[in-house]
């Protein structure tokens, strides 16, 4: 639990160098159960939306409702930001080839995960009080590539030969 702390802790002061530099020794598998936890808590208002809903129309038991969670919103949520994490790393790569980074596209998804911390406590957040527009995760994604394209140029350019 320490290590996600760090992750944590490092993910809130992206594009510092240290932070960089920290997370890039934090393996893959830390930072994909990483994300699953920040989705979780994503996850969170809707799970308390159902639950009022539940409450008021019909009563379904907390198991089946939590299954209906999990295959309806957490599953496609996941789906969607690895996906869209995916395509902003292929990006990334190429803003790395174009500013001469040598940076692999494992990093730059790594680090896409990590920028997203910010996001999505703040979708966490805000979406129990507001529902979210389109607006949101277009200033997200802007959030995360401004970041990323820091990040890519905090590593020293390529030696030519």
């Amino acid at each position: 639990m320490n290590v996600f702390w760090n992750v944590f802790k490092h993910s809130i002061k992206l594009p510092q160098r240290q932070a960089v530099f920290a997370l890039n020794r934090i393996g893959m598998d830390i930072a994909v159960l990483y994300l699953f936890f920040l989705l979780a808590i994503a996850s969170l208002p809707a799970l308390f939306d159902q639950l009022l809903i539940n409450e008021t129309t019909f009563h379904i038991q907390s198991f089946f409702l939590l299954i209906y969670i999990f295959i309806f919103y957490y599953l496609p949520l996941v789906f969607i930001v690895f996906g869209g994490l995916s395509i902003i790393a292929y990006i990334g790569t190429q803003v790395a080839r174009l500013s001469s980074r040598k940076l692999r596209f494992s990093i730059l998804w790594k680090m896409s995960a990590f920028i997203t911390t910010i996001p999505l406590l703040l979708f966490s957040i805000i979406s129990f009080f507001y529902p979210l527009t389109f607006i949101f995760l277009t200033l997200a994604i802007l959030f995360i590539g401004i970041v990323l394209t820091k990040i890519i140029l905090i590593y020293p350019k390529r030696k030519r030969r």
